[in-house]
């Protein structure tokens, strides 16, 4: 920091590129969150260390900008200097009404040099959970199934748009918080959050004994509003698990996508949202 100060100047090394190409289609309830944490599961927390991540393939091609952006708000607990995805009509639809201002989209060369290209084939993918401590600890969720929970986060910039409470609600089924457990619902901005009051969303969350917050950080890096305890058990939909991460360095905090924090939510036990009638 001091050189910086004074001389102006930072030293940057341009990463090498990966290139994960992903196929499938996806089964029912399996999420773009369960292929990040499949992914990182499958590399390792430094499997793309100082290394740009660009997300290629069918698959990738048919996500909306919610599910890409979960996909590039993750590579970091790969390792990665930042995550890409080739702009096409999706990203072009979701500036549209966000931006007048001309801008240049930047598309991979014809012939990129990657460092590696790896290909994954997700069409039998289950859903996944990263188990404490470490995000790359990865498992399915029928492993951990049944493991009781003090506390369900929902939201954060990692999963806090429209499509994941909706999936949320749609797993929950009308169903209360189980009793003992706390849900927080954390929507990713103030857009997200006057959005999904408009649809009814937060009222229903609110029906159902969960408790919405403000748009922003809070309990995701133990901030406020739902700091864990010694030996308290949290799932949720955020980027990391770190010890510490959200309170006491005795509580255990699980990674997961909307659609297991919907099911873990109502039952008050790590739950694969298939199992639910």
């Amino acid at each position: 920091m001091a050189a910086l100060w004074a001389t102006s100047v930072l030293w940057l090394k341009v990463p090498t590129t990966l290139r994960l190409e992903l196929s499938g289609p996806l089964p029912e309830l399996v999420t773009a969150k369960d292929v990040i944490l499949h992914l990182i599961g499958e590399l390792g927390a430094d499997g793309a260390l100082y290394r740009s991540v660009e997300f290629a393939g069918p698959l990738v091609e048919g996500f909306s900008m919610s599910e890409r952006l979960v996909l590039t708000n993750m590579v970091a607990e790969m390792g990665a200097k930042n995550g890409y995805i080739a702009p096409d009509e999706t990203t072009f639809s979701f500036l549209a009404g966000r931006t007048d201002r001309e801008f240049e989209p930047v598309y991979p060369d014809p012939d990129a040099a990657y460092e590696e290209v790896l290909r994954f084939d997700l069409s039998d993918l289950e859903p996944q959970v990263a188990c404490p401590h470490t995000v790359d600890n990865v498992v399915p969720a029928s492993q951990v199934a049944g493991k009781k929970v003090d506390q369900v986060l929902l939201g954060t910039c990692t999963n806090g748009r429209l499509e994941d409470l909706r999936l949320a609600l749609e797993v929950m089924g009308g169903r209360p918080v189980a009793d003992g457990v706390r849900m927080l619902v954390l929507p990713a901005s103030r857009e997200v959050w006057v959005a999904a009051a408009e649809e009814g969303l937060l009222k229903k969350f609110a029906e159902a004994g969960a408790l919405v917050l403000n748009p922003g950080c809070g309990p995701c890096l133990g901030a406020h509003q739902g700091v864990l305890a010694p030996g308290e058990v949290c799932l949720s939909t955020a980027n990391r698990n770190f010890k510490g991460r959200m309170g006491s360095p005795e509580a255990e905090i699980y990674l997961a996508s909307p659609a297991v924090a919907g099911a873990t939510a109502v039952t008050g036990a790590i739950t694969d949202p298939r199992t639910l009638a």
